[in-house]
């Protein structure tokens, strides 16, 4: 099938990645004409594991284009989906711009039936918008879904082609039938595909993001009881997670959620249930404890040194908000680093993709280092951020050599506590 993706960041270069693979023909938009020559030659703005394969084999494959020519790649397709940005206003709603905008350039250009496939995150009732938009303008028929995506940054590609489920918002049975086509190879009995009105794929979409959000905030107030009665949260974790009602994912003690999806999924949701006149008391606190989760840690540090951090230096490993990513959006280091910075600390930084990224923000108010190792030298503790897979196998020999002083402050619990006293290093992790 002939399919054309309008918007080439996160979920839509992944969708087109993955649809190409799977056999359809697949052209990608989008008006960035760099971007557009960069992603035809195999060059990717983003880090996202296999991704870049993907993509360099199908465009060699001519199953997967990239143009700019928006009117072309929709006239040529059957369907075609949006998957433009939906950036968050200051109030925390959805800025929807560049969606409504997409769905008049459609309609202005339509020639024949096509199925608009919603793939951008968006408030509840925004598919029947972008549907009298069209409608409005063209008497051409065509049908309009909500097809949410649930993409984990550093598994995105595993995600679309092994999903758990695929949620389509559809009040047409032809669009269904289309929509099965194009998820056929992924699903050839239908079984993960679920069907619904489009209201409620919206509201699935932050409601899925919401919960789990709510999990890792929960796990982390009780981590935080914790460490104040003497428990640890190892342990609780454990003995919580074996319960098959509970589990393990997305339930472990830290230093809170970032990212490009929840925080701004949960501000908007908040923002939604305002305009109904409706509470989100747990939502609310989910947010709440989030934003203390890095404070409560950065006053970790501050306690140790008994508040007086001025002129010290601090080795941070990991940047980006969780690891195979070099996303730093809604990223804790990069408040801990503004934090730390408040009190006249130095930083020296290292993560293995985020480091560009995390450049365009503090520019020369921080050090950065190519090599882990030697991140730690001089300096009077190691905070590790992001629990990246190369900083699990270390040499504690050395770097407690390294530091001036042998003191750990671990946010993921990554390490044992116990090793790290046997070594005599100080060690503070989350709920320990």
């Amino acid at each position: 099938m002939k399919i054309c993706i309008i918007g080439t960041g996160y979920v839509g270069l992944t969708a087109g990645a993955c649809f190409s693979n799977l056999g359809h023909e697949v052209i990608c938009i989008d008006i960035d004409s760099t971007k557009i020559l960069n992603l035809s030659k195999g060059i990717l703005p983003i880090y996202e594991p296999k991704l870049d394969e993907l993509v360099r084999f199908n465009v060699l494959n001519k199953r997967l284009q990239f143009t700019t020519d928006i009117k072309n790649a929709l006239q040529g397709s059957k369907v075609c989906f949006i998957a433009v940005g939906t950036p968050q206003n200051d109030d925390g709603s959805c800025d929807l711009n560049c969606v409504l905008s997409t769905a008049n350039l459609i309609a202005e250009i339509i020639n024949e039936y096509k199925v608009i496939v919603l793939k951008s995150t968006v408030p509840v009732g925004t598919t029947e918008k972008i549907r009298e938009i069209i409608k409005n303008v063209t008497n051409i028929e065509f049908d309009v879904v909500a097809n949410p995506e649930f993409l984990r940054q550093g598994e995105a590609v595993r995600d679309f082609l092994e999903p758990d489920r695929i949620i389509i918002g559809t009040d047409s049975k032809k669009a269904m039938k289309v929509m099965e086509e194009v998820y056929k190879p992924i699903t050839p009995d239908f079984k993960k595909m679920i069907f619904m009105d489009f209201k409620s794929a919206e509201m699935t979409k932050y409601a899925a993001n919401s919960f789990l959000a709510t999990k890792i905030s929960f796990i982390n107030e009780i981590a935080n009881l914790c460490e104040k009665t003497g428990a640890n949260i190892k342990y609780v974790k454990e003995g919580m997670s074996a319960d098959t009602r509970i589990g393990n994912k997305f339930f472990s003690s830290g230093i809170g959620y970032g990212g490009s999806c929840f925080p701004k999924d949960i501000k908007a949701l908040i923002n939604m249930s305002k305009k109904f006149d409706y509470d989100l008391n747990i939502i609310s606190s989910v947010q709440k404890v989030n934003e203390c989760q890095k404070k409560l840690f950065v006053d970790k540090i501050l306690k140790k040194f008994n508040y007086n951090i001025s002129g010290m230096t601090f080795a941070i490993w990991g940047l980006s908000f969780k690891p195979n990513t070099s996303d730093i959006r809604e990223a804790p280091s990069v408040d801990v680093i503004n934090m730390l910075l408040s009190y006249n600390a130095k930083i020296n930084v290292f993560d293995p993709k985020a480091m560009d990224n995390i450049k365009k923000i503090f520019k020369n108010k921080i050090n950065y280092y190519t090599d882990k190792y030697d991140s730690l030298k001089d300096s009077d503790g190691l905070l590790l951020l992001t629990e990246w897979s190369e900083f699990k196998n270390l040499d504690f020999d050395k770097i407690k050599l390294l530091l001036k002083r042998p003191i750990i402050f671990d946010a993921r619990n990554l390490y044992q506590k116990e090793k790290l006293l046997k070594h005599k290093f100080e060690y503070f992790g989350i709920g320990t």
